[in-house]
């Protein structure tokens, strides 16, 4: 059986509950064993069908979806690909199983050409996440893995047992395992699911297995208990029922809820939906956020997480979904938070095959990129529900897997490590802000951040709000740089004690539009400054000169290639001679200025005297003037000798 079939008969499939093949009329036998899961059973129905020419568009689809349940990735990447090429039938999540078909394969070439085809309808969040983990993957982490010491419970059955939760000093796990002969599910063709309880030992191990008799009785499913020390209480799955039988659905499904039941104490039934199945519920105590696994309409594939707002565990929202950063094409289930960070599993195409566990860190805004925890603790197979907790001097976890070498169709397995898995990642997040404007932040800026040896590690673009945010393997020292059309530069280099305080908070990037910063006058581009003006026959800078010319100072370090002149004019009072050796000594005390201020004095090309050449009114030798008027003739100009070839 593949990995894939098993872990939707045990957490999809299976906790679906059973779908009555008498309770809605199938116009084939394939699609009768394709609703009951009998995938194999469907692809030779659908198969007989196909010969005969029969199928309809979405039970083409269906057989497509039956390959992939069979592990025949070949037929299933034919089968996706044909449908791709005609109709508009596939999702999102049939995107997915498309690239792990190609992937399964083997098949490179055909995955990258496939993705360039449909990553367009794919969120930029997934497309983030997939590089991230892809160069992490490829580049081999091993120098930063840590080392596992892990092992398969001694309590594993020949069935399906998976879900595990710590209880105080005890384990609870979820199991196959037949309580009743009576009862059977036939898609996993064992007992319905039941939560067992047993002792945890000094070395990890399980002792006294037995049925946890705390919760309400039922024949049916019950499975991913998780345990609130906060409420003392156990939040679980359990079938939908009524007077004592299963309750089904207008398309005869029986689906699963979510209920809560204190210990000693009262039962709840806290999410109901007769056609939809909530998994994996894991109660937050720190927010008293209650997470879970579903299916609605506004998933971003197939099996989101989401949460709900409660008080003390009673649901007071609608469900929000976690959002594009964390649910993917494929299916998400088994959120678990532990020391600020979100573990989860996901059947992303990019990750090792099957389920992969993830972490990501849980920040103010939201959360970091979800990073594959890669190989002990991912395999090609299904991997998923992890939990941790301190234990002694390091940690101890345990996880399900139906890798090869277990006692059963999933088993669940221990580990023991040193420190909290998950490789340790630096976030750059925030806005690109137009400092020379209003504030207004920038779109389609290109911000990148590079290793000391001038490697690129990763860039994006800033979206249409001027939000960026990028997210690597953690480095002690890097470089940020940020770059757009006719924008100043801005780069920064960030030592250890820098990256470490910006975690968890944003930082905005300034950057200054050229057009803001200069202006046209007299028939030429300067740097734009309001007017100032020199006491009567002197060449002192004073504190108003020095402010405007701390513009040009701020001009230069943004437009480090302008070649600048400085223009000095004066009115045509006094002689002259007098006036150009005047005006002279002023621009040369400007560039003087500007050079101790930092401008290189390579930048400024030249500075001119011009005396009284340049008259801009009537106010010429023996003309009556107002002092006012005489005034417009008093000017300094900062002209940008290569406007037209600055951005050239």
């Amino acid at each position: 059986m593949s990995h894939v079939k098993k872990i939707q008969l045990t957490l999809w499939a299976c906790l679906l509950g059973t779908v009555l093949s008498f309770a809605q009329k199938r116009s084939s036998p394939g699609d009768v064993f394709f609703f009951q899961y009998e995938y194999q059973k469907a692809v030779d129905a659908y198969e007989k069908q196909l010969s005969k020419g029969v199928l309809t568009k979405q039970q083409f689809l269906n057989l497509a979806d039956a390959y992939f349940e069979t592990e025949n990735f070949e037929k299933a990447s034919k089968t996706y690909m044909e449908i791709f090429g005609k109709d508009s039938l596939m999702d999102a999540h049939h995107y997915n199983k498309m690239l792990r078909s190609l992937s399964q394969n083997s098949n490179t070439d055909g995955t990258n050409g496939f993705l360039a085809k449909v990553s367009s309808s794919f969120p930029k969040e997934l497309m983030e996440n997939m590089e991230f983990n892809k160069q992490l993957l490829e580049n081999g982490s091993q120098e930063n893995q840590l080392e596992y010491d892990i092992f398969n419970l001694n309590g594993n059955s020949p069935q399906t047992d998976f879900a595990p939760s710590f209880y105080d000093d005890k384990l609870l796990f979820s199991s196959g395992r037949q309580v009743n002969k009576k009862l059977r599910y036939e898609p996993g063709n064992e007992g319905y699911f039941h939560i067992y309880e047993s002792n945890i030992q000094p070395t990890g191990l399980v002792a006294s297995v037995q049925l946890f008799k705390s919760l309400k009785d039922t024949d049916y499913h019950e499975a991913t208990p998780f345990y609130s020390s906060k409420l003392n209480s156990i939040f679980y799955v359990l079938s939908n029922t009524e007077n004592g039988g299963l309750a089904f659905d207008s398309n005869g499904k029986n689906a699963l809820a979510i209920a809560k039941q204190a210990i000693g104490g009262s039962y709840q039934l806290l999410l109901k939906d007769l056609s939809t199945s909530f998994y994996y519920p894991f109660y937050d105590d720190a927010s008293g956020k209650l997470y879970f696994s579903a299916d609605f309409e506004d998933s971003y594939g197939g099996t989101d997480i989401y949460y709900v707002y409660t008080n003390n565990g009673q649901v007071m929202s609608a469900p929000i979904n976690l959002g594009p950063r964390i649910n993917s094409p494929g299916n998400e289930i088994a959120p678990y938070i532990f020391e600020n960070s979100l573990y989860f599993a996901s059947d992303v195409f990019y990750g090792l095959g099957g389920m992969d566990i993830y972490k990501s860190n849980i920040e103010d805004d939201g959360f970091g990129v979800p990073i594959n925890l890669g190989e002990p603790i991912n395999t090609e197979f299904d991997d998923f529900g992890m939990i941790i907790r301190n234990e002694g001097d390091g940690l101890l976890g345990y996880f399900a897997s139906n890798r090869k070498g277990g006692k059963g169709k999933d088993d669940i397995y221990g580990f023991k490590v040193d420190e909290k898995p998950g490789l340790k990642t630096i976030t750059f997040k925030g806005a690109v802000v137009n400092q020379s404007g209003s504030s207004q932040t920038v779109a389609n800026v290109e911000v990148s951040l590079w290793d000391m040896n001038g490697a690129m590690l990763a860039k994006t673009i800033s979206d249409e709000s001027g939000e960026y945010r990028l997210e690597i393997p953690y480095e002690s020292e890097l470089v940020l740089d940020a770059s757009k059309e006719r924008y100043s530069r801005y780069i920064k280099k960030f030592v250890q004690d820098e990256l470490d305080a910006l975690q968890n908070t944003t930082f905005d990037i300034p950057v200054s539009l050229y057009d803001d910063l200069v202006e046209e006058r007299e028939g030429q581009k300067v740097v734009k400054l309001n007017d100032f003006y020199f006491k009567t026959g002197s060449t002192q800078l004073n504190d108003d000169i020095k402010e405007e010319l701390t513009k040009v100072v701020d001009f230069v370090k943004a437009f480090p290639d302008a070649q600048l002149r400085i223009e000095t004019y004066t009115d045509s009072r006094g002689g002259s001679s007098t006036n150009f050796k005047l005006t002279q000594a002023r621009s040369d005390a400007i560039k003087k200025y500007l050079v101790e201020s930092g401008v290189p004095a390579t930048t400024i090309l030249y500075s001119i005297g011009y005396g009284e050449d340049k008259i801009l009114n009537n106010c010429t030798n023996g003309v009556f003037c107002l002092e006012t008027l005489h005034k417009k003739n008093q000017r300094s100009l900062i002209v940008v000798l290569n406007d037209n070839v600055l951005f050239d």
